[in-house]
């Protein structure tokens, strides 16, 4: 029996995440090739949203936050139908390649008004160099995935929609809360009033003991845990830092009230996916031995007695 056969595909629903002047979110529904890697799925995505795939942005972002990103190298076998897969579409000059420090950002991605290119080479507030500016002189604009969390531990939940902001390495923590409330704004209360230290930053990834930047430090965004994201990110899709606002109960409920998370809208193909998935696919004899069959390990005890 030959080889040959039908494609097997896995159906995913992906949300897609524009930039305009306000953020688009849109779900699609794509057919993956079962064999492949998340770079097949970044080319399909870009294709979808008709943008570049060194665009793309692919994380895992579910109740709880975010979970990961993802590297062009990795298996798609490491996503699964039922994950929640955001693609953030990121400005061009993010690109891998790309000069970062460009003129002239979209209004969409703001960077803090009272921001300002630092002068010459500066210490990061542990004393060490900056890896930052031993390669490029300078601070540098850095792209800031973030995610609003209410409540504490296992019990936080996400709010909010996700915000992709452009931001410059070399500004205060009370900059960058401003720019955090800047960007949801929109979202507050009436009547609501901000004021004084709000919430907890947290970077996604490492040990959650050191990834919390400090309101103390005169460049949170130098915080090593801010170098270690920005130099460890795997193939694929522009360079980013995840990044965890974390606000008590009480706050975020005198601020925003009772809402919740943003509104997707629906693709086409979505509906043809859910078609998709209640069809049967065939495997070939090949591509089901890699799924269903694993190598058997005899335990010690019975290779024991059959000696």
């Amino acid at each position: 029996m030959d080889g040959g056969g039908i494609k097997s595909f896995m159906p995913l629903n992906v949300t897609l995440v524009f930039q305009s002047k306000s953020q688009r979110f849109v779900r699609v529904g794509l057919a993956v090739p079962l064999f492949s890697t998340v770079s097949k799925l970044r080319e399909m995505v870009a294709e979808e949203g008709k943008i570049s795939p060194d665009q793309v942005i692919l994380v895992e972002l579910n109740q709880s936050g975010f979970q990961c990103s993802f590297s062009d190298d990795e298996d798609l076998n490491s996503i699964a139908e039922g994950d929640n897969i955001y693609a953030f579409q990121a400005p061009l000059s993010f690109r891998r390649g790309s000069s970062s420090r460009v003129s002239g950002c979209p209004q969409s991605l703001p960077s803090s008004p009272n921001s300002a290119e630092p002068e010459g080479q500066r210490l990061v507030h542990n004393g060490a160099m900056s890896s930052e500016f031993l390669h490029h002189g300078g601070g540098g604009r850095i792209l800031l995935l973030i995610c609003n969390l209410a409540g504490t531990g296992q019990q936080a939940v996400r709010f909010g929609p996700p915000l992709l902001m452009r931001e410059d390495r070399a500004m205060s923590w009370e900059q960058l809360q401003q720019c955090i409330l800047g960007k949801m704004r929109y979202l507050m209360r009436r009547e609501a009033q901000a004021s004084g230290s709000l919430f907890q930053v947290r970077v996604v990834g490492g040990s959650s003991l050191c990834s919390y930047l400090s309101s103390q430090d005169r460049w949170p965004l130098y915080h090593p845990a801010v170098d270690r994201a920005l130099q460890f990110g795997g193939p694929g899709g522009p360079v980013h830092v995840k990044l965890v606002v974390e606000w008590d109960l009480t706050t975020k409920e005198g601020l925003f009230g009772n809402i919740q998370e943003e509104v997707v809208e629906d693709a086409e193909s979505v509906r043809l996916k859910q078609q998709l998935h209640q069809q049967q696919h065939s495997c070939t004899l090949n591509e089901c031995f890699q799924l269903y069959t694993k190598e058997e390990q005899v335990p010690l005890d019975e290779g024991k007695d059959g000696l």
